[in-house]
């Protein structure tokens, strides 16, 4: 469930016709952040850019109807489980099944009873937190607590498709404890799971503070950071953070042949995507650099800017 900072809902009006706009802002709860927006293709925009919790969507409106905007929006992965709920003023039955087929939630028929749309808003705005507190914990890692490989793979496809509309950039860290296995072998597995949850909880998890960057285990020792619409320096700066911050643990290693204590190899790549390369591209190109720090002495970051791929 998003909020602004304030802690509210954000709740997406779509209708061309003002009286009913302001009957239906009158209905909703003050607590919610409303945006209106007076034509489908307006809406869409608002949708990718905003991500609101639930959407009250007119059926009727000119250019793009509510049934277009409603098979975009659920033939989208990163918008499909957005609660859709139409506005119409037709009440027949065939109407509202298309409309269930099409993926909505709920119908609120005009006139509008405002008791019922602040119910209804509230209820399925209630459903939608549920299943986005389910769903958060299916998608993260049972060792560190922090986001999983799923998680990431979602992430990075809505956040490669975004920048593509954008044509922002995009930029991925991957990162390794050095000679993990070495630790494991001769520390145990158990004292290797500790290791891994400080690395993650100490390292990593005070470094980034917006709400779309993510840092998940990608696997074993491997961790990825994913940051949206920023440039290389900063990536490589966030990545420098990490470094650093994972070396002032001072977890015990003896038996690394870098020094001491746990240490960090990262690789960074940013780029800007394209509908022609995929989302793998930017894992690979993260990849290399992150070979080539552990080939040039490992705790070091190597990253490189590719721009388009």
């Amino acid at each position: 469930m998003i909020f602004d900072q304030l802690g509210r809902k954000k709740v997406l009006i779509v209708d061309d016709t003002e009286t009913n706009i302001d009957v239906l802002l009158a209905s909703l709860d003050p607590q919610h952040e409303v945006r209106v927006a007076l034509d489908g293709q307006t809406a869409l925009d608002m949708v990718f850019k905003e991500r609101p919790d639930i959407i009250l969507l007119d059926v009727m409106m000119p250019g793009m109807d509510g049934w277009t905007v409603c098979r975009k929006l659920k033939g989208d992965e990163s918008t499909r489980d957005i609660p859709v709920i139409f506005l119409t003023a037709r009440g027949q039955i065939e109407d509202k099944l298309h409309g269930f087929e099409l993926g909505a939630v709920d119908y609120i028929t005009k006139p509008f009873a405002s008791v019922v749309v602040k119910a209804r808003v509230n209820t399925h705005l209630e459903l939608k937190g549920q299943r986005d507190y389910l769903s958060a914990l299916s998608t993260l890692d049972g060792l560190t607590g922090i986001p999983n490989r799923r998680r990431f793979d979602t992430a990075l496809n809505y956040e490669w498709q975004r920048a593509v509309r954008s044509n922002s950039r995009l930029s991925l860290i991957m990162m390794d404890v050095d000679y993990f296995k070495l630790y494991n072998d001769h520390y145990g597995y158990a004292a290797g799971d500790e290791c891994l949850k400080k690395v993650a909880g100490e390292g990593f998890r005070r470094v980034v503070h917006r709400v779309d960057d993510l840092i998940a285990r990608y696997g074993g020792e491997e961790f990825v950071c994913l940051l949206p619409d920023t440039d290389h320096d900063g990536a490589c700066h966030v990545a420098e953070v990490f470094r650093a911050n994972v070396e002032r643990i001072r977890i015990p290693h003896e038996f690394s042949q870098v020094a001491s204590f746990v240490t960090l190899s990262l690789g960074v790549a940013t780029l800007v995507p394209c509908m022609e390369s995929k989302p793998v591209t930017l894992v690979e190109k993260a990849d290399s650099q992150l070979y080539i720090s552990k080939k040039s002495g490992r705790n070091r970051v190597t990253g490189v800017y590719f721009g388009k791929p």
